[in-house]
């Protein structure tokens, strides 16, 4: 592995993250920038060390690859591979890796626990450290009660953003799982209303272009809302969901529950 390499990027400040082109071919504003941190891979030095970089409630940590590269079910290079890390999402935007925790293996190589946008939904894997670039920490979490038809957005475990969404219908459900936000793009001021955000989830029929990626957006449609209108994606009312890009920034955990 090439250590030095990998030390050096986690502790890198971070360039501002670029978006591609929105929903509506509109330039995109970013949403609150995430905060770098200091390299908490530097103790791990013995096989076996370990430590949880994310508790995807107050702490959560995440990652864009640096190489295109395996993705095996286990922190080794002869476990079977799931996938392979990308660059890009299916919208062209950075991807994202929420990064669960790091491990040492018995050769003294660092690995990283991700969790892995693809169907089916709810993947994780292993990739050697030296693959992902710098770690940026965010603190907010994002809960979206489908019997109840309403999201709420925590910072640091307090409420900061409330309001009542559309789901998917029933023979469309919004899936249920623990998520997180990859993208924010410019809304085409119709469907998807002002603003739209791509998670991590996938519908198995979404209204969301380019491979049935669970969005989170606007609409021009909020009589329906609180209510099941949807392929799986999540609606908000547009003034409510201009707040919420402005609250929530790339890396947050997207619990989707009941």
């Amino acid at each position: 592995m090439q250590r030095s390499r990998m030390m050096t990027a986690l502790i890198a400040a971070l360039a501002v993250v670029g978006f591609a082109p929105a929903l509506a071919g509109a330039q995109v504003t970013g949403a609150v920038a995430p905060a770098t941190i200091a390299d908490p891979l530097l103790d791990l030095t013995e096989p076996g060390d370990s430590v949880r970089l994310s508790d995807e409630v107050r702490v959560t940590r995440w990652a864009h690859a640096s190489e295109v590269h395996p993705i095996r079910v286990l922190p080794s290079s002869a476990a079977p591979v799931i996938t392979r890390l990308r660059f890009l999402t299916e919208d062209k935007f950075p991807e994202v890796y929420l990064v669960l925790e790091a491990k040492v293996d018995a050769a003294g190589d660092q690995w990283l626990h991700i969790r892995v946008p693809m169907r089916p939904n709810g993947r994780t894997g292993w990739v050697p450290a030296d693959m992902m670039g710098p770690l940026n920490m965010v603190r907010t979490r994002l809960v979206i009660d489908r019997r109840a038809k309403r999201a709420t957005l925590y910072r640091t475990g307090r409420r900061i953003w409330q309001a009542p969404v559309g789901i998917g219908k029933s023979s469309t459900p919004t899936p249920q799982g623990k998520f997180y936000v990859r993208e924010v793009l410019k809304g085409d001021g119709k469907a998807y209303g002002n603003w739209a955000i791509g998670t991590s989830a996938y519908s198995n029929i979404s209204d969301w272009p380019n491979g049935g990626v669970v969005g989170i957006h606007g609409t021009n449609q909020p009589q329906l809302i609180p209510g099941r209108p949807s392929h799986g994606c999540v609606r908000v009312r547009n003034a409510k969901m201009s707040a919420l890009k402005r609250l929530m920034p790339i890396g947050t955990p997207v619990d989707i529950v009941r």
